[in-house]
């Protein structure tokens, strides 16, 4: 499937199918759990994100803003070195950039559970402009990220 951008703007950014992503998945599709993946694939946002959804579960919220920040940061660095911006979409249907959505939407949650209202709102509209919603990535958390390796 190609993606081909229609509106005037930036081309769409997607990141590698290889590398931190797929080792990520590749540990949790043998049993791993998200904190004991880590050391393996360090920055792969997917597992960040999996903890601060967990932590949020857990009403953890400030474990949760750590595990998210760092997988926003992680995020922020793979899609630079995929090419990107500073703007443009971010498909979500596109499975190596889900982990980097689900951080950032983890990251609005907890930063809204410490009253950190204005950056929430900073990530919800970070969502928008990347071309996806808080409801498309939080539909994300139904399937496990090792499903459809």
């Amino acid at each position: 499937m190609t993606h081909q951008n229609l509106l005037p703007g930036p081309d769409p950014t997607f990141l590698p199918s290889e590398g931190p992503d797929a080792v990520a998945r590749a540990s949790l599709a043998s049993g791993s759990h998200a904190r004991d993946a880590v050391p393996a694939s360090p920055a792969a946002s997917i597992l960040w994100a999996l903890l601060a959804e967990e932590a949020l579960a857990a009403a953890e919220p400030v474990a949760a803003y750590a595990y998210a920040r760092t997988g926003y940061h992680r995020g922020l660095d793979a899609l630079r070195r995929a090419g990107w911006r500073g703007q443009g979409p971010i498909p979500a249907d596109h499975r190596p950039n889900q982990g980097f959505l689900r951080a950032l939407l983890a990251l609005a949650e907890a930063a809204a559970a410490i009253d950190e209202q204005d950056e929430a709102d900073r990530c919800r509209t970070f969502l928008v402009d990347s071309g996806t919603s808080a409801e498309e990535v939080a539909a994300l958390r139904t399937t496990q990220p090792e499903e459809h390796l």
